[in-house]
């Protein structure tokens, strides 16, 4: 009683932004049939258009950057409902778009919120969310078709392994990845999927989260031997 719901992913649409590079699209939602039936009564019925797994707000599974490792479908509820931290680094991101969360960042989180508790689903603030859908300030670079010259912030390897050694049960981010833009071979995805740490990314505004207290419900579309999926998160308050 009194808890208070708070949506976390932005809506796919026609303005749902993709990782640059990837294949060309174009989220379209088809009407098929919206009209009256011959009995009377009205029915509506819509098509959804081939679109890839890593755009919107989405889970990473650790198939997509450890081979052999669990796809979407296998990865285990508890991973995906969890208490939630957040850690916050977006005064930093506000004056350096390649700002990262570093260890000395969860270091100073922990001293003040205690230790980050096995099975907790970390989240990071950076504020990037407020540029969605503008990919220009979104990414750094208004090409959808340049992987490169990129600016967002994102986690460092050494706070990735931090995460990893607290057993943490996912990671998410409220930028378009867990790496900054700057990096090219992307260590973060390497450490945590490699770990089976599933990664929530392009996740929508986290400002109404407290540091602790919140419950996060991150649930994918359950894509049978899926590397990512489209990903539906909303957080659970305390009351106050």
């Amino acid at each position: 009683m009194g808890a208070r719901l708070v949506e976390l992913t932005h809506p796919f649409d026609d303005k749902t932004l993709y990782w640059p590079e990837d294949p060309p699209a174009h989220f379209e939602l088809k009407p098929l049939w919206c009209d009256a039936v011959d009995a009377g009564f009205f029915v509506c019925l819509k098509q959804v258009g081939s679109i890839p797994e890593h755009g919107g707000t989405h889970l990473d599974a650790p198939l997509h950057f450890a081979k052999d490792h669990p796809t979407v479908d296998k990865i285990p509820l508890a991973r995906l409902i969890a208490p939630a931290v957040v850690l916050d680094i977006s005064v930093a991101a506000s004056t350096n778009p390649d700002a990262t969360l570093r260890s000395a960042d969860v270091d100073a989180f922990e001293r003040a919120h205690g230790t980050i508790e096995r099975g907790s689903i970390v989240l990071v603030r950076t504020r990037w969310a407020e540029r969605w859908p503008d990919r220009a300030r979104y990414f750094g670079n208004a090409r959808a078709d340049e992987n490169k010259n990129l600016h967002f912030p994102g986690i460092d390897p050494g706070a990735a392994r931090m995460l990893v050694q607290r057993g943490v049960a996912a990671v998410g981010i409220d930028s378009p990845s867990v790496d900054p833009g700057v990096v090219v071979d992307y260590p973060v995805h390497q450490i945590l999927l490699g770990a089976d740490v599933p990664q929530f990314e392009n996740v929508a505004s986290l400002r109404e989260l407290p540091a602790k207290g919140a419950l996060v419900i991150a649930l994918p579309m359950d894509i049978a031997g899926g590397t990512g999926a489209p990903l539906r998160i909303v957080a659970i308050l305390p009351p106050t």
